[in-house]
This record gives C-alpha cells, structure tokens and sequence, in this order.
C-alpha cells in the first residue's frame, strides 16, 4: 500500500490513519513462513513540530514447525512499532524512513519490520521434549526405553 506524505510533510499537526490487511497471496515470495491469516495492519502517520511519525500495530497468525518435535502448530503474534519518516536524508542512517518521491510503501515496511521480530526458535510449546534421538517418538506423548538402556 502507497501512502502519499506531501500533506503530511507540509502542515504540521496533519495526521492520517492507516488500516488495511495484508492477504497472505501478497507474501507468498517470503520463505520459511506459511501466513495462514491476513496481516492486519492498523496506526496512524502524523506529523508533530515538523517531523513525522510512524506508529502502528502488526496482527498476524502464521503456521509454525516445532524445531524440536517437528509438530506444526499455528501462533498469533502482535508487533508495536515506530518509526520517524523524512522526506530525504544526507548521509547513509537507518533510524529514519525515507519517502520516496514523498510516498511510502508501507507493505514493505511491515514486512520487513515482521520478519525482524519474528523468533529465531519456533517452538509448540516451552516445555516441548522434542523427539527420542534414537527412535524418533514424540518425547511429548510418549516415553521410550531408548535412552534408559
């Protein structure tokens, strides 16, 4: 989604509200996720002495692989973010968000701030036994000999 920031760069104490779903046909091209919900994505963009903010919420559910018992599962997860956009920037900084051409796609900043905060440990469950390293059971739902002997 294309927000157009010209007004917002222009008079301070302009705002806009943001609201809209991200449909999982949209973010097919990400691997190593299966988004199994739209990623609900709701702010607002407002600008305050000059500057404009960034602020919004990420909704999304995706289906997950355990790491340890390989159980898939779904999780729902919920992002806060904030960023301060420019409309240009001298040097080379990754605190701001530049607009281009005074827009911003906004599809990819929240996917990109997603995929930042997305574990790196996918597990079912905190106390997940994972599988017997011998025979390969389910630790979580039953108990071998293997490691007994």
């Amino acid at each position: 989604m294309i927000i157009n920031l010209k007004q917002l760069f222009t008079i301070t104490g302009e705002s806009k509200d943001i609201s809209y779903d991200i449909q999982p046909g949209e973010l097919s091209d990400i691997k190593g996720y299966d988004f199994v919900s739209p990623v609900s994505i709701s702010g607002k963009l407002y600008n305050r002495a000059g500057i404009v903010h960034l602020v919004y919420e990420a909704r999304l559910t995706l289906m997950m692989t355990c790491d340890r018992c390989l159980k898939e599962y779904e999780k729902s997860f919920e992002f806060k973010f904030e960023h301060t956009v420019v409309p240009s920037v001298n040097s080379d900084n990754d605190e701001y968000i530049v607009a281009d051409g005074e827009s911003i796609e906004m599809n990819d900043i929240a996917v990109t701030d997603i995929l930042l905060q997305l574990p790196s440990k996918n597990l079912c469950r905190e106390d997940c036994k994972g599988l017997c390293m011998v025979c390969g059971c389910d630790l979580n739902v039953s108990q071998c000999d293997c490691l007994n002997n």
